[in-house]
């Protein structure tokens, strides 16, 4: 997929310039290609840092919250994300993927945004279990068309030799988003409550993010990348055993994932007696580490097979799991922390990069439609049996067993990968 390697430095999110001019984002491109180039990569900095950052990693914060108001148990406010995600990920994430490819990303992108800040009014809004759901579900939507998959499209089909840099850049909105977010929360609810901080921040999401998605370019049409496999149909990768791998190895560590992310600060609050400001700490810290995450993982993808850099993430997850669960120690639980944040961080922005190496760009959008389905099923189920196997055990011991085995099974499908493929 990728030309020669980089030799700039790592993305830093202070500025877009580390899309160096010398390694410029496609070969060749003239000074307005490029300014439209960071452009793309700004403007999917803001949407995920408020369509995944706030809207998604931001709604475990009040979690507890809604189990001690309404008496719902903790398997009950983890299943609005996996009851929603059940029907929204295979349903229309193949009909997003096919949409990206046919129309390209940004259209999809504003109906996102706007999907995901009524999501969050509504939810601040409702005091029953089927309205939950029912704002929940827009939530998941929003997530479909606002988050990842317009984003990875739109910056892949953007960036060239600096692709694992930019993506890397991006999704510091997440990272940001995601650390930033328990302590936004966490004054909100404090000065307003927490129903009207939720309405507050799905309003920001649509005022921020969606005048920035008007304006951004569609990226140039799929170029055929000569160290890649391309095809006009998705139908020769569903032949390829490898597409099978990385849709396990995805699926896996997304669920090990989710299901450590989404019970954390049930866990912190309810099991542990955390306070709210220190439970907002420790949620804080793995997604700030997520950053670093994000720019090693983003870094490393341009100068390494892809294949062993998954690996490497898959592996960060499982390490930083049980010491968050089993551990007695501050100490113990930070530094968990900060291994499964960094870890985090490079989760879902490599398996477009790996995608991309091993298939080509023609097709990249549907099959990270299709990725996308079958890691919805995990996201929407994970957190859901963690939460149910705390309810039935009474800790969170079995769920932690069960959190890294899903992530090692991840790194074993990850092994029967092919490597990169270089140009003749």
């Amino acid at each position: 997929m990728d030309g020669p390697v980089s030799e700039a430095s790592a993305v830093r999110a202070a500025s877009s310039n580390d899309l160096s001019k010398e390694d410029g984002p496609i070969a060749g491109q003239s000074p307005s290609s490029r300014r439209q180039s960071y452009q793309a990569a700004a403007t999917a900095f803001v949407v995920l840092f408020c369509i995944v950052g706030v809207a998604l990693w931001g709604l475990p914060f009040y979690y507890d919250f809604m189990v001690q108001q309404f008496g719902w148990t903790r398997a009950q406010v983890t299943s609005g994300n996996a009851l929603s995600k059940l029907v929204v990920g295979p349903i229309f994430g193949f009909v997003a993927g096919w949409v990206v490819d046919r129309f390209g990303p940004r259209r999809l992108m504003m109906i996102g945004i706007v999907m995901a800040g009524a999501a969050l009014v509504g939810l601040g809004w409702t005091s029953s279990l089927g309205m939950f759901y029912f704002f929940y579900f827009f939530n998941a939507l929003g997530y479909v068309c606002g988050g990842p998959l317009p984003n990875q499209v739109l910056l892949t089909g953007w960036f060239d030799r600096s692709r694992g840099k930019a993506m890397g850049f991006a999704y510091l909105g997440i990272g940001i988003g995601g650390a930033t977010v328990p302590w936004i929360s966490h004054a909100l609810v404090q000065h307003f409550g927490w129903q009207a901080a939720l309405r507050l921040l799905g309003l920001s999401i649509v005022v921020v993010s969606f005048p920035l998605a008007v304006l951004v370019k569609e990226p140039p049409r799929a170029r055929t990348d000569s160290g890649s496999v391309t095809s006009a149909s998705p139908m020769s990768a569903f032949k390829q055993v490898s597409f099978y791998l990385l849709t396990l190895g995805s699926v896996c560590s997304i669920a090990a994932v989710s299901g450590t992310q989404q019970n954390l600060k049930l866990f912190l609050s309810l099991d542990r007696h955390f306070t709210q400001r220190d439970a907002a700490g420790v949620l804080s810290l793995v997604l700030s580490f997520s950053i670093a995450g994000r720019l090693l993982i983003g870094w490393l993808a341009d100068r390494f097979s892809k294949k062993y850099v998954m690996l490497l993430t898959y592996l960060l997850v499982a390490a930083g799991i049980p010491l968050m669960f089993l551990g007695t120690s501050r100490v113990a639980l930070n530094t968990s922390a900060a291994i499964f944040g960094i870890g985090l961080g490079g989760d879902y922005m490599i398996i477009p990069l790996v995608t991309a190496e091993i298939f080509g760009m023609q097709i990249l959008g549907r099959l990270l439609g299709v990725l996308l389905a079958a890691g919805a099923i995990a996201d929407a189920t994970a957190p859901w049996l963690i939460g149910r196997l705390r309810d039935t055990t009474g800790s969170y011991s079995v769920s932690c067993i069960v959190l890294v085995g899903l992530a090692l099974l991840g790194g074993l499908a990850v092994l029967g990968l092919p490597g990169r493929r270089r140009a003749a």
